[in-house]
């Protein structure tokens, strides 16, 4: 027995993969056959990535807007790298692996099989999303990766999304648009799925391209059945950038809800920043009032002090006539000193409990200032985040909104054609801007070569004619 194997880059439509919608080549009586692998919310998979490669980053930044704060979001709106990939694989076709059939569950059981250690054969491709389909014509894997490199030395951070790097770090390193680090991997994984393949005795059949000499009918007749096939297959790689659209819209909805909720729950922070600075603000106010009202408290207490030194001399009574030294210390000078020592120290403990008190209600003064001054700080980053939340929110609803009128007005064929169109002209405008000058200057000196040569082959032509004219 022998099985084609197709590999290639998908769309990445995570909805259509775990069938939050049911395009039109579903069975939606068969889904339950569909087989996760797994199904992780791609936010949490960067936080695992990458918050300690940006912890270690940010630690030696010293401008504040080199700081990354959302690596996804920095490389969601970023042009040099895409949050995730996708491959496809299958085996066979709906002609000789139907889903339906025992051929189709053998191929599922393969895959299986191949999917088994696929993340230990790649362990730089962090695997998040992959599911096998069951419910349409042909059994295949949809695997969903964030391709990323760890220990780089070169700009930004030492672990960083790079699928380039990711694959180079396997082995796959490309030389020529052919010959790319994706189709080397892809080839690679083939020759992988083959060797399963191999174990349950099917042979892989590999499409050669060499024809012998085929007459001048057989030829066009060829030529027009490539030409249907290519139709055919644009049709199909059509319905996946339909599929894709839709899912990217459902998943545009779902992104409007999270930034909904996201937008409450920043401004229930922003309300609760507020409660508590002005909470902070209100403790600081009373500990001020308390240190107010604890000056006259010490000041009366300094009077106090000062009135007692100068009322001992007053108050130590004078010695009577005859009246022997040990007499006048034990009867009057004795018990007044008992009593100054005690008045003072009473007074030494109410300044020390006063002074303590004091000092305490200055540091929770200067604790609750910092917290206030912090609690600004981040109920005004809040507020500006909530603005951005805000602004994000309504661009989005208006995308919605202005996707489904179109959609609504001129049908969802028309504009999923002219959105495959508007594509195919903005990678051509890229290929051309891509191209280097002196290629460009080639093209146009061929260009004047050609037009000169059939300038002079007119020429002649007219030389010619007239010199046949003149000799009639």
């Amino acid at each position: 027995m022998k099985r084609t194997i197709s590999g290639m880059m998908g769309a990445g439509s995570l909805a259509h993969n775990r069938r939050a919608f049911i395009a039109e080549n579903v069975d939606a009586d068969r889904t339950h056959l569909n087989v996760k692998y797994y199904d992780e919310n791609l936010r949490k998979v960067y936080h695992e990535l990458f918050n300690e490669a940006i912890e270690r980053y940010n630690a030696v930044q010293k401008r504040n807007d080199r700081k990354i704060t959302d690596y996804y979001e920095k490389i969601r709106q970023g042009k040099q790298e895409k949050l995730f990939h996708e491959m496809i694989i299958q085996i066979g076709n709906k002609d000789d692996m139907s889903s339906d059939t025992a051929e189709g569950e053998m191929a599922a059981k393969i895959l299986d099989e191949y999917m088994k250690d696929f993340q230990q054969r790649n362990p730089t491709l962090r695997v998040f999303n992959c599911y096998l389909h069951m419910d349409e014509a042909t059994p295949h894997l949809h695997i969903d990766f964030v391709p990323y490199i760890s220990g780089w030395k070169g700009k930004g951070l030492d672990t960083k999304v790079s699928l380039k790097q990711a694959l180079a770090s396997l082995g796959f390193k490309g030389g020529t648009k052919h010959d790319s680090e994706w189709n080397q991997w892809i080839n690679h994984e083939k020759e992988v799925l083959a060797g399963v393949m191999e174990r349950h005795g099917i042979e892989w059949e590999k499409k050669g391209t060499h024809e012998e000499h085929l007459s001048v009918y057989d030829y066009k007749k060829k030529m027009r059945s490539e030409e249907v096939k290519a139709l055919e297959k644009e049709n199909a790689l059509l319905k996946v950038q339909n599929e894709s659209l839709i899912g990217q819209m459902v998943e545009s909805r779902a992104d409007i809800k999270i930034l909904e909720q996201t937008k409450a729950d920043a401004e229930k922070a922003v309300e609760e920043a507020k409660d508590r600075a002005d909470h902070a603000e209100k403790e600081a106010e009373k500990h001020e009032k308390r240190l107010e009202n604890l000056k006259p408290i010490i000041d009366s207490m300094n009077a106090e002090t000062a009135d007692f030194k100068e009322k001992i001399e007053e108050q130590l009574p004078q010695a009577g006539t005859l009246e022997l030294a040990s007499s006048y210390r034990e009867k009057k000078a004795k018990p007044l000193f008992i009593r100054m020592k005690n008045k003072i120290a009473s007074l030494a403990v109410r300044v020390e409990q006063v002074t303590q008190k004091l000092t305490n209600a200055r540091i929770e003064i200067k604790i609750l200032k910092r917290e206030k001054k912090s609690l600004q700080a981040e109920n005004s980053i809040l507020i500006e985040k909530n603005k951005e939340l805000q602004e994000e929110n309504a661009m989005l609803k208006s995308i919605a909104i202005m996707f489904d009128r179109v959609v609504r007005v001129m049908g969802e064929d028309t504009v999923f054609l002219a959105v495959r169109k508007d594509e195919e002209r903005e990678k051509f405008e890229n290929r051309k801007k891509e191209q280097p000058e002196k290629e460009q200057s080639i093209l146009k000196r061929l260009e004047i070569a050609k037009q000169n040569v059939s300038a002079r082959e007119e020429d002649k032509i007219n030389s010619k004619t007239k010199k046949w004219n003149m000799e009639r």
